[in-house]
């Protein structure tokens, strides 16, 4: 399936993928301002059931992995650099394992290479707070504008499904060759604790630890978050 698609700049492909619940539109907003002026073609897609990507949301990032692929044939793109966070992440960071090829390098925020302890708790955590969010008239008003066509109530509860996250595939990272980066933010310890582990299960990858930022770090700390990943993709782009 093809992905709606929102580009701006011209350059070095440079795929950013938006958080669960969100958009192309919605997320990296200063990243794609940043980077589309400094010689980048940003690509900013919405996964399937997000924004005008509308889809099946079953075997989610398996389907996630062929969008994002045929999309990228779709625009004659052969090579990129790609970024993600939270759901974007994985869908970024599996995108990698499977087409190390188109891969230029990598970057992901908020993802876990092995399930966390707390995990059930978290998950129920996590549909406490989209109850909260489904009586909430000003944001459910919001999402139904942005997501349009897609049911994005059924995709967010998707999210807390018994095997939604794959972890089997997010801590296979062994054989990654290709340059990568985990960027985190130092409020979220659980996450910066899984930054680590990605370090010790492959040394080559990189980790950033941003300041006075959690979950959503490119959002909570934009400039340090742009800058961190700015000078990671010159780091490839002059070898």
């Amino acid at each position: 399936m093809i992905l709606h698609t929102n580009i701006t700049g011209e350059g070095e492909p440079l795929v950013l993928i938006h958080s669960g619940g969100m958009t192309g539109l919605t997320e990296y907003q200063e990243q794609s301002e940043y980077f589309s002026a400094r010689n980048f073609k940003v690509i900013r897609p919405d996964l399937r059931g997000h924004g005008k990507s509308v889809g099946e949301i079953d075997n989610y990032f398996s389907r996630c992995v062929k969008d994002l692929n045929d999309t990228l044939e779709f625009l004659n793109i052969e090579q990129c650099h790609i970024a993600g966070v939270s759901i974007g992440g994985v869908a970024a960071l599996l995108f990698a394992k499977v087409y190390p090829n188109k891969v230029k390098s990598l970057s992901f925020s908020g993802i876990f290479p092995v399930e966390p302890d707390n995990w059930t708790e978290l998950s129920r955590e996590e549909a406490a707070s989209y109850e909260q969010l489904f009586n909430n008239e000003e944001a459910v008003s919001f999402l139904n504008e942005i997501h349009g066509e897609n049911d994005w109530k059924l995709l967010l509860q998707s999210f807390n499904g018994e095997d939604f996250y794959p972890f089997d595939k997010t801590g296979d990272v062994s054989d990654i060759k290709i340059p990568t980066l985990c960027i985190v933010g130092e409020k979220q310890e659980i996450e910066v604790s899984a930054a680590i582990t990605y370090k010790q299960l492959n040394d080559n990858i990189n980790i950033s630890v941003i300041p006075f930022s959690g979950h959503l770090v490119h959002r909570e700390q934009p400039d340090l978050y742009t800058k961190t990943l700015h000078t990671f993709l010159n780091n490839i782009i002059s070898l």
